[in-house]
């Protein structure tokens, strides 16, 4: 492991970092109602930075396939471990719950399922059926595991057509086997490039900084995710999930995010989503224009 991964940063977390506590009718009442019925949505359980923001304008991202990953990413702060039995009706508790709290534009994502003959890719296919017979108006996003590659599998998800699908690179080819361990850089590439070439309309990815990763590496990350013809990217601060995971190297300045932004939008983005608070689904309904 390079070294400046096993590097603890004494520095306390900058102004930029401070979030706003969510407020508005809107969030109150959507809070009330998955407190409620139990829905589940990342956004409350993993208390992302950026809910009362995009609650507010009706977006939210739901994790199907269970809370236990069957990798062990260095960043990650969902249990790892041997999963439970697939519910076979979440696919319809998912499309209930978009039902519910009105959503106009719904991110799904899940844990990766290697246990599975199929990955999850048949549960994925029947949830975004579910939620289109249930809510034909709302917009989908599918953020993706890479299936280990296995394109019968991607195949389903490219067949229901969600509006974007998108899996993410999340660091540089260099601490990729640190951060996540069990995937692989180019397999993401070419995961990325295939739903691209199969006709998917847009494709999107993310990536963390303050791993330890160098300017040039950044760059030449967003070069290869444009060669893969990625349409849409975000960059936003890793922040440390628990003393287990990998810890902050840095902090990434709001100017060196604006930098990133350039770069990518000149390098031929549609768009890019780059700063400290920044996640895979921030501001999602706003990739669709």
């Amino acid at each position: 492991m390079p070294e400046e991964i096993l590097i603890e940063t004494r520095t306390k977390k900058p102004d930029w970092l401070r979030v706003k506590l969510p407020v508005g009718k809107k969030y109150t009442d959507l809070r009330q109602l998955v407190d409620k019925y139990k829905l589940n949505t990342i956004c409350a359980s993993g208390s992302c930075p950026n809910m009362g923001e995009c609650w507010g304008e009706g977006t939210a991202t739901f994790m199907i396939l269970g809370n236990i990953c069957t990798r062990s990413c260095g960043f990650c702060g969902v249990k790892t471990g041997k999963p439970e039995s697939v519910e076979w009706d979440e696919p319809e508790k998912v499309a209930r719950s978009i039902y519910l709290m009105k959503i106009k534009h719904a991110v799904i994502t899940s844990v990766d399922r290697d246990d599975l003959k199929d990955g999850g890719s048949i549960i994925w296919a029947e949830t975004i059926q579910a939620i289109r017979r249930t809510n034909p108006t709302t917009t989908l996003e599918s953020l993706i595991p890479d299936f280990r590659g296995d394109r019968r599998n991607i195949d389903r998800l490219i067949k229901e057509a969600p509006e974007i699908i998108s899996h993410n690179l999340e660091t540089v080819r260099r601490l990729t086997r640190e951060v996540r361990i069990q995937a692989k850089y180019d397999r993401s590439l070419e995961v990325l490039q295939y739903i691209k070439e199969s006709g998917q309309d847009r494709t999107k990815s993310g990536i963390m900084l303050g791993l330890g990763e160098k300017e040039n590496e950044v760059i030449e990350t967003l070069k290869d995710l444009r060669s893969a013809k990625v349409d849409i990217v975000t960059l936003g601060q890793y922040l440390q999930p628990s003393k287990k995971h990998l810890p902050v190297f840095e902090f990434i300045t709001p100017d060196m995010f604006e930098k990133y932004k350039k770069i990518g939008l000149e390098m031929g983005f549609r768009h890019v989503e780059s700063g400290a608070l920044v996640r895979s689904s921030y501001r999602a309904h706003k990739h669709l224009k």
